[in-house]
């Protein structure tokens, strides 16, 4: 079901503006361009009011998961990178312990305590040795 284009939003309002293929919040006119704010924040943008729609529910939620997914990753944990799985020190009876559990973890296919194990590395790692 396709939406009727409008030229009137009230601000706040999620439009899907076609020209850029981004759905945006609709801030304000000005002069003939309504300004348009990325969904989560970031730099506004100028659009033709007369082709921008309401967003369609399936709009709204994929600039929601685009906007955390963008949010996760600009996001930073100490030097980590989040990318990688945390090495273990060598000769740090700590890390070898928990690189233990990893291992042991995506033998048994259990992605949550995959992901456990490497947070608690990371958190060893970041408070006993500086990383």
């Amino acid at each position: 079901m396709a939406t009727e284009p409008t030229t009137s939003f009230e601000p706040g309002t999620l439009v899907h503006d076609p020209a850029t293929r981004r759905v945006g919040e609709y801030r304000a006119s000005d002069g003939p361009y309504a300004m348009l704010r990325p969904v989560g924040g970031g730099r506004e943008w100028q659009a033709d009011p007369a082709a921008l729609t309401a967003a369609t529910p399936e709009q709204r939620l994929s600039a929601g998961v685009r906007a955390a997914n963008e949010r996760a990753g600009r996001s930073t944990w100490g030097s980590a990178d989040l990318g990688r799985p945390p090495q273990p020190v060598p000769g740090c009876e700590t890390c070898a312990e928990l690189a233990g559990l990893r291992r042991n973890a995506r033998a048994e296919s259990d992605a949550s305590a995959v992901t456990d194990a490497d947070v608690l590395m990371r958190r060893h790692q970041r408070a006993e040795h500086d990383a």
